[in-house]
């Protein structure tokens, strides 16, 4: 039984890497007209709305939409009105398509938008992803996705009854030196992988909301560390067995006021191998290394919308054109709505994480080795 578990896992991994392809450099198969519950959709791009025009909605996801093929910016959703103009202006959104926090509800009747995105902190993502399925839109929320596991299935139960497309914003799963990191294990090209070591960590300015818990829902751990625990995870196509974590005394009580600064956690994987994770606030690292029989590959920068760089034991060097991570997965997702297919990214993957994450805080606070229940 246990087996046809990882083989169905390994699919959702690894289903959508030969479709997008590696490095990368093809351009997305177009499709002007699909069905999609049994309605044919022929508009030649997919609109998005994006919820919340923050940093990252605002500062990258808009952007974005300016370079996909298949979508694009089709509506916004914020609170503050001073943001409206420059947003019409530059993406062209007419009045109609320009909602608050008061008026969201009302996006249901908006044949120009098919699909929202939620860039709000985490605190807000179980609240809007669900009403935007009660909107009957496809959802791509940010990850993580959600606090807590509870909210996360609240989030599942609301996709299942809207009958409706769920992606969680995992960029990398996009990125097409992650996914040569992947290919170079899956086909063994420096043997079988003995450990995986992965730092990344960022230094946020006192008082930003993701040091916040009741905003955030952790520390460090729910914001980067959230990209060690997935690398670990796509790179073998499977996930741990068990966890054991560590933290250590704050080094500021104002800024680090309910949260971890720094934590050290080991994932163990099948066949033995452990994934040697840390993600902290209070110092910039950003690598992934893999070691294996015959050499290692590493990625460092591994984590960043942009500059990442390969190098290898070997000597290899792995090179791309700039590209936006960003685009490329809102364009795969939109595919996969077109396609009437599965997400690469699915709400099913960011519950899984959500359990995991819930058993590193259970080590991290009680010492132990924590095991995850299926």
């Amino acid at each position: 039984m246990r087996s046809k578990k990882i083989s169905r896992r390994k699919f959702v991994y690894t289903s959508g890497i030969t479709a997008v392809g590696i490095p990368l450099l093809s351009t997305l198969t177009s499709c002007a007209s699909s069905k999609e519950n049994g309605k044919t959709m022929n508009k030649e791009k997919l609109g998005i709305a994006i919820v919340g025009l923050g940093g990252y909605g605002g500062g990258q996801l808009a952007p974005a939409l300016l370079k996909t093929d298949h979508c694009y910016l089709a509506g916004i959703v914020t609170g503050t009105p001073s943001k409206i103009p420059t947003f019409k202006e530059k993406y062209n959104i007419p009045d109609s398509n320009i909602y608050n926090y008061q008026n969201f509800s009302s996006i249901k009747d908006n044949p120009d938008i098919d699909i929202i995105y939620i860039a709000l902190p985490n605190h807000l993502h179980k609240e809007y992803t669900i009403k935007a399925f009660e909107a009957n839109k496809h959802v791509i929320c940010e990850k993580p996705m959600a606090i807590t596991v509870e909210d996360s299935k609240a989030m599942m139960a609301a996709a299942k009854k809207a009958k409706k497309l769920f992606s969680i914003g995992y960029r990398l799963h996009y990125d097409a030196y992650n996914l040569e990191a992947v290919r170079l294990v899956k086909e063994k090209v420096y043997g079988e992988v003995k450990s995986i070591e992965t730092f990344f960590s960022i230094m946020p300015n006192k008082g930003e909301w993701r040091l916040n818990k009741k905003i955030a829902g952790g520390g460090p751990l729910m914001d980067v560390g959230i990209y060690c625990m997935q690398a670990v995870c796509y790179l073998l196509g499977t996930e741990p067995v068990a966890v054991t974590a560590q933290t250590y005394p704050v080094t500021d009580k104002e800024k680090f006021l309910d949260i971890e600064e720094t934590i050290d956690f080991q994932m163990e994987m099948p066949g033995g191998i452990v994934g040697k994770c840390r993600s902290s606030y209070s110092e910039a690292v950003s690598f992934l290394q893999v070691n294996c029989e015959k050499g290692w590959f590493r990625l460092e920068p591994a984590y960043y919308y942009g500059g990442i760089k390969f190098s290898s034991s070997d000597g290899r060097k792995f090179e791309t054109p700039p590209f936006s991570q960003q685009a490329r997965q809102m364009d795969a997702m939109t595919l996969a709505i077109r396609k009437n297919q599965a997400s690469k990214t699915p709400g099913e993957m960011g519950l899984r994480d959500m359990k995991i994450i819930q058993a590193i805080y259970e080590a991290m606070y009680t010492g132990k080795r924590v095991v995850i229940k299926k």
